[in-house]
C-alpha cells in the first residue's frame, strides 16, 4: 500500500481548492486510471448508492470499503487543510467517477455525487443506466424516472438540472440551443435539441429530501444536509465532564470516574474498539517535573472507543484511568464515529 499527498478539496473532475492536505491517499494493487471496467450499484433516490447511505458516519464508510478492497481499491481522502471544518470531507473514488461528501462537524454523509456517469453504471427498478454501454440521456433518464416538474437552466454554467425526490440530474447545454429555454424552463419535455439529439448527463446528486430542498450544481449543492438522527441515537451523544473526576453519558447513562478499572470501563461502556500502547516520548527521561518512573511510561495503554469518539488513557502501572496522565478526547475530525460535545 502506497500513500500520496492529495489536494485539500475535490469539485468532482475540476481543480482542487485549497492547499496540500496530510490525507493519505491508499493505492492497493493497481495505478490509478487502470481500466477495471465500469461498476454497478443500486441507486435510491433520497437514501444512497451501493453499500453507501445517506447519513451514514464516515468511519462506517471506511468499513466498506475495507470490506471490499476489490472493488474500491484506489480510493482518495481529501479536505481543507487550513480549516478542517469549513468544507466538506471527501472520500472519492476516481476510478468509478464518484464522490462521498461528509458534513465536515457531524462527519455524517450528506451527499453523493456523481461526476462522471459513464464510469459508473447504476441500477433502479431493475433497469441499468449509465456506465460506457449504457448512456444517461434526457430521454433515458425521462424514461426512466418518469414525468416531472420543469427542471432548472443556469445560465451561467450552461447546465440544467432535472429534479426527482432525493435525486437530481444535471445535462450540459450547447449554447446554440438557448433558445429552449424561457424564464430558465425548458419549454418542452422530454428535452430534445432541433438536431435530434438529447444531452447526456454529466452530474448525479443523491441527496436527502426532508426539507424539499432542489440540490444540484454550484451553490445547489450546499443545499444538501445530513439527514436527522433516529430518535435514541448515541451518535453526537452530549457528555458531561467534571474535571478530575468523572464523565456521564446523558444518552446512555455511563458514569465513568478516573480511577476506574480496565474492568470497569469494560462493563460500563462494553468490549473497546482497540486497546494500543501508549507511544513513549524519547524526551521525557530529560525532563526533572515527571513524577513517575519510566517503566510506567513504557507501560500505558489506551481503550479505544471509535462509536463514542473516546480514548481512555489506563496507567500501566496500577491499570485503572490514569487522573495525571489521563485524556478524554472528542476525535472531532477523521477518526471517529461520533462527534462528542462536553
Amino acid at each position: 500500500m502506497q500513500a500520496q499527498r492529495s489536494p485539500a478539496m475535490v469539485g468532482g473532475g475540476a481543480a482542487a481548492v485549497g492547499s496540500p492536505s496530510p490525507a493519505t491517499v491508499p493505492v492497493r494493487r493497481r495505478c490509478e486510471g487502470t481500466a477495471m471496467g465500469a461498476i454497478t450499484l443500486d441507486l435510491r433516490p433520497g437514501n444512497g448508492v451501493g453499500p453507501f447511505t445517506l447519513g451514514m458516519p464516515i468511519s462506517d464508510a471506511f468499513v466498506q470499503i475495507e470490506n471490499q478492497p476489490n472493488l474500491y481499491d484506489v480510493v482518495h481522502v481529501k479536505y481543507f487543510d487550513e480549516e478542517p471544518l469549513k468544507l466538506d470531507f471527501v472520500i472519492s473514488f476516481p476510478d468509478h467517477g464518484f464522490h462521498l461528501r461528509f458534513d465536515p462537524w457531524s462527519q455524517r454523509l450528506r451527499l453523493i455525487e456523481i461526476y462522471d456517469v459513464k464510469r459508473l453504471q447504476l441500477r433502479y427498478a431493475k433497469s441499468l443506466i449509465g456506465g460506457p454501454s449504457t448512456l444517461a440521456t434526457f430521454a433515458n433518464v425521462y424514461d426512466l424516472f418518469g414525468p416531472t416538474f420543469p427542471g432548472l437552466y443556469d445560465k451561467e454554467r450552461g447546465i440544467y438540472t432535472l429534479f426527482y425526490p432525493g435525486l437530481s440530474f444535471a445535462f450540459p447545454i450547447p449554447s446554440q440551443y438557448t433558445n429552449l429555454f424561457i424564464n430558465g424552463e425548458v419549454a418542452e419535455l422530454p428535452l430534445e435539441f432541433p438536431d435530434g439529439t438529447t444531452p447526456v448527463t454529466c452530474r448525479v446528486c443523491i441527496y436527502d429530501c426532508s426539507t424539499d430542498s432542489k440540490v444540484g450544481v454550484g451553490s445547489l449543492m450546499d443545499k444538501a444536509v445530513v439527514p436527522a438522527l433516529p430518535a435514541g441515537s448515541l451518535y453526537m451523544e452530549e457528555v458531561h465532564a467534571k474535571l478530575g473526576e468523572e464523565i456521564l453519558f446523558t444518552i446512555g447513562g455511563q458514569n465513568i470516574p478516573f480511577g476506574a478499572s480496565p474492568q470497569d470501563v469494560w462493563t460500563e461502556l462494553g468490549r473497546p474498539c482497540g486497546i494500543h500502547q501508549k507511544q513513549v516520548d524519547q524526551m521525557v527521561i530529560h525532563s526533572a517535573s515527571d513524577p513517575r518512573p519510566r517503566t510506567t511510561l513504557c507501560g500505558d495503554y489506551f481503550y479505544n472507543y471509535f462509536s463514542r469518539g473516546i480514548d481512555i488513557l489506563f496507567d500501566g502501572q496500577v491499570y485503572s484511568i490514569s487522573s495525571h496522565y489521563g485524556v478524554w478526547s472528542s476525535k472531532v475530525m477523521f477518526f471517529s464515529k461520533a462527534q462528542n460535545t462536553c
